[in-house]
């Protein structure tokens, strides 16, 4: 007869506890971490006798085969057979491993379709994108077995020197939110069985460290952290149904995140509703020893973090090894984890099929580059143009700067090759990688100066300066270049990696939030020319522009844009894709005004009682959801029906293209509470959409705005919305408003929970 766990037809609770009834305390505590895969291998191979021994008892999730060898995907898939086959038919009970891998923006293995990095796919601000590209990263994950991906980040990134910005979908909790549940829906899928579970990472308050420093405390009060960090996480949770969670590294007003039962439990669990997996960020049991020294060994690091609601220890077991075999006084802490492991891995379906088919592979087919190459043009920002853009084919046209001609450029830190320089530079810090290879081949990365001479012939070419260093034996070259042209188009850049070369990305956080290096030397001196220049920052780190904005005939933001960068640059450049893409960050116009965003609280964002800091204006440089097009457009007709603090929003206004070519718009919906009995965030989104219009014609954009959008956490922490006056406001960006309107909520105090929000729903007409 079957044994119960193994009957597909039964419910997977019930499943559930008829296979924890019959592990050992060994087998339990097996599944609660993972195993580096390169602790599989011998001189890079397969090796069954270690593996068997490795996984006598099983093992919960087997780490990165992707992003810790250089196989291709046929031999990822059979490597992942070979282990899972000595899971399922070499150990007692055969419970199947789950392979995790990373993908905040692309599956971060050989072969596959290196797509924007994250906080490009924010500056598309077109979730309907986000959940096509998911779709295909999980596509090419499932093709070699892997089924958990430490993706989506949805932390609120308001601090740019913190290096991990990049890997963020920006600083506004509405915009991650939407971002990040359009990525967890893709990757997902309708059902797990055929999906990727998806990872909400770093939970909470991980971008808002102290100085901008990786790791650092966090200083966040409770109204703060739930309203503004936790919502991203709260929407993937009841909009997508997110699998897991990853706790953040940080402490938050003294509590190590890893440790917390307070965040991990009382608020992801009771507040949330979150009922998933809870993993950790690797080596962060570990950290509350070493780091936050709030447990004096490994084993009560363990238990504290067991007890917290953390349920599996990565990358390795560690802390979750040994320990937690001799802990007592645990055994219902360790079934409670046990269960959600072995949830999702029913869930997944691996216990009816846990092989693969190991044929080549879905990698970087023709239309998931055409994919990529459209994710690259929508997410260009636009922030200024004289009317230089787009670019006359039959120009001159001089293609300057380290950017423009170095594929390594074009990728973002958790990118594939990038993410593979810490195998040879960083490897003491990851046990069991092998960091005796060079970082191999991946699919070929087409530069600025690819395609733009792809579309324009004439015109020369001088990288000018490095991304960093004093050298600037190249800037009298780049200067001859770029005064022989009709137009100079000069790529500046990052270079985005984990390692101390790396000018941005993880743990390479910055006080400077200029240029590196002598790039804006290089800017300068190009346009001393008198050639009209159009400066293309691609880079992860949110710069100070002011200077260069100010030469520029014309500048835009190209976040690290993967292996399509070029094609989908020129895409815009030429005028073939309408630049529509808008910031999800702030531009500071100093890095003396960090940290600084949109909907900063009542009382912000301005010097009392001058306005403006002693040496500079208090606005940014360019505000959140700023950016141009290569047409115009006007708002009105605005229209707002509203009635009790029980009752939807209802909120359209009319949108016209005025320009001569047809172009898109991203309308977006602030409102503000005007009297509330705690501080409340001035002009909040609430709501956007991406829409086409064709040259001459008008779209009507309708908003429906749930009250449970509008609700805050008052005095006694109630998440509640008052009646009183809402401002409405219709714009193109948190600073350029086009239509507004006041209106009146009558009735009494509603309370929700945000476990229940509804996302603003839009109907564009």
């Amino acid at each position: 007869m079957t044994d119960p766990y193994r009957d597909a037809t039964l419910p997977i609770d019930e499943r559930v506890a008829d296979l924890l009834s019959r592990m050992t305390t060994l087998e339990k505590v097996a599944q609660l971490s993972g195993v580096w895969v390169t602790s599989l291998l011998r001189d890079g191979r397969f090796d069954a006798a270690r593996a068997a021994r490795r996984l006598a008892d099983g093992v919960g999730e087997v780490t990165r085969i992707g992003a810790s060898t250089s196989l291709d995907a046929p031999a990822s898939a059979r490597l992942m057979n070979d282990i899972q086959r000595v899971a399922v038919e070499g150990t007692r009970l055969g419970i199947p491993v789950i392979v995790h891998e990373e993908s905040t923006g692309g599956f971060c293995a050989r072969g596959a379709t290196v797509f924007p990095q994250a906080l490009g796919l924010a500056a598309t601000w077109d979730p309907a994108l986000v959940t096509e590209v998911a779709g295909v990263i999980g596509e090419q994950m499932r093709a070699v077995g892997a089924r958990h991906t430490l993706a989506p980040v949805l932390d609120v990134a308001r601090d740019p020197r913190w290096g991990r910005v990049e890997e963020t979908y920006g600083e506004d909790p509405v915009l991650a939110g939407s971002i990040g549940t359009a990525y967890v829906r893709g990757i997902q899928t309708d059902d797990l069985r055929q999906g990727v579970a998806a990872t909400g990472k770093h939970f909470l308050g991980y971008a808002m460290p102290e100085g901008g420093m990786n790791h650092a405390p966090v200083h966040l009060g409770a109204r703060e952290l739930r309203e503004v960090y936790a919502e991203p996480f709260a929407a993937a949770i009841r909009d997508a149904g997110l699998a897991t969670i990853m706790n953040s590294y940080s402490s938050v007003d003294g509590l190590p995140c890893a440790g917390s039962h307070s965040i991990l439990t009382g608020l992801l669990r009771d507040e949330l509703g979150f009922d998933g997996l809870v993993v950790a960020d690797y080596f962060s049991v570990d950290l509350l020893v070493r780091h936050h020294r709030v447990a004096a060994t490994k084993e009560d690091a363990a238990v504290m973090a067991l007890r917290a609601g953390l349920d599996m220890e990565l990358p390795a077991a560690d802390c979750f090894a040994g320990p937690l075999r001799e802990a007592k006084g645990i055994e219902s802490d360790i079934d409670r984890a046990v269960a959600r492991v072995l949830r999702l891995k029913f869930a997944l379906g691996l216990f009816e099929l846990p092989y693969v088919d190991p044929r080549p592979a879905p990698y970087d087919t023709p239309p998931q580059r055409a994919l990529a190459r459209r994710a690259v043009a929508r997410g260009v920002v636009l922030l200024t143009n004289d009317g230089v853009l787009p670019l006359d084919p039959g120009a001159a046209i001089a293609v300057i700067g380290p950017g423009a001609d170095d594929p390594r450029l074009l990728q973002g830190d958790y990118h594939y090759p990038a993410h593979l320089e810490i195998l040879t530079q960083h490897t003491a810090d990851l046990p069991g990688v092998d960091g005796t290879t060079e970082p191999p081949p991946s699919t070929h990365h087409v530069t600025p100066l690819a395609a733009i001479r792809e579309t324009a012939l004439s015109g020369g070419y001088a990288r000018g300066c490095d991304v960093t260093g004093d050298d600037r034996a190249g800037l009298a070259e780049a200067v001859v270049v770029a005064a022989s042209a009709d137009v100079a188009v000069v790529v500046v850049a990052g270079r985005s990696g984990l390692v101390p070369s790396s000018t941005v990305g993880e743990a390479r956080d910055a006080v400077d939030l200029a240029l590196t290096g002598v790039q804006e030397e290089l800017v300068a001196r190009v346009t001393e020319t008198g050639t009209p220049t159009v400066v293309v920052v691609m880079s992860g780190r949110v710069h100070t522009l002011e200077r260069v904005v100010e030469s520029a005939a014309a500048t835009m933001v190209l976040v690290p844009p993967g292996e399509e960068g070029g094609h989908g640059l020129a895409d815009v450049l030429f005028g073939r894709a309408a630049p529509a893409g808008r910031l999800p960050v702030t531009l500071p116009r100093s890095v003396g005004q960090v940290p600084i965003h949109a909907g900063s609280r009542a009382g912000g964002g301005a010097s009392q009682f001058y306005g403006a800091y002693s040496d500079s204006p208090a606005a940014p440089l360019f505000p959140f959801g700023h950016g141009l097009g290569y047409t115009t457009f006007a708002y009105d007709h605005l229209a707002v029906r509203a009635g009790t603090t029980a009752d939807v929003i209802e909120v359209e206004a009319r949108v016209s293209n005025t320009g001569t070519t047809a172009g898109e718009e991203v309308v977006q919906l602030y409102l503000t509470d005007e009297v509330a009995s705690v501080a409340r965030p001035q002009r909040p989104l609430v709501g956007f959409a991406r829409v086409a219009i064709a040259a001459g014609r008008a779209r009507t954009v309708r908003f429906t705005v749930h009250p449970s959008r509008l609700a805050f956490y008052d005095e006694a922490m109630r998440f509640v919305v008052e009646p009183g006056e809402f401002r409405i406001e219709v714009g193109a960006s948190s600073a350029d408003i086009r239509v507004g309107s006041v209106v009146r909520l009558t009735g009494p105090t509603a309370e929700y929970r945000q476990r229940h929000v509804v996302a603003t729903s839009v109907q564009v007409v």
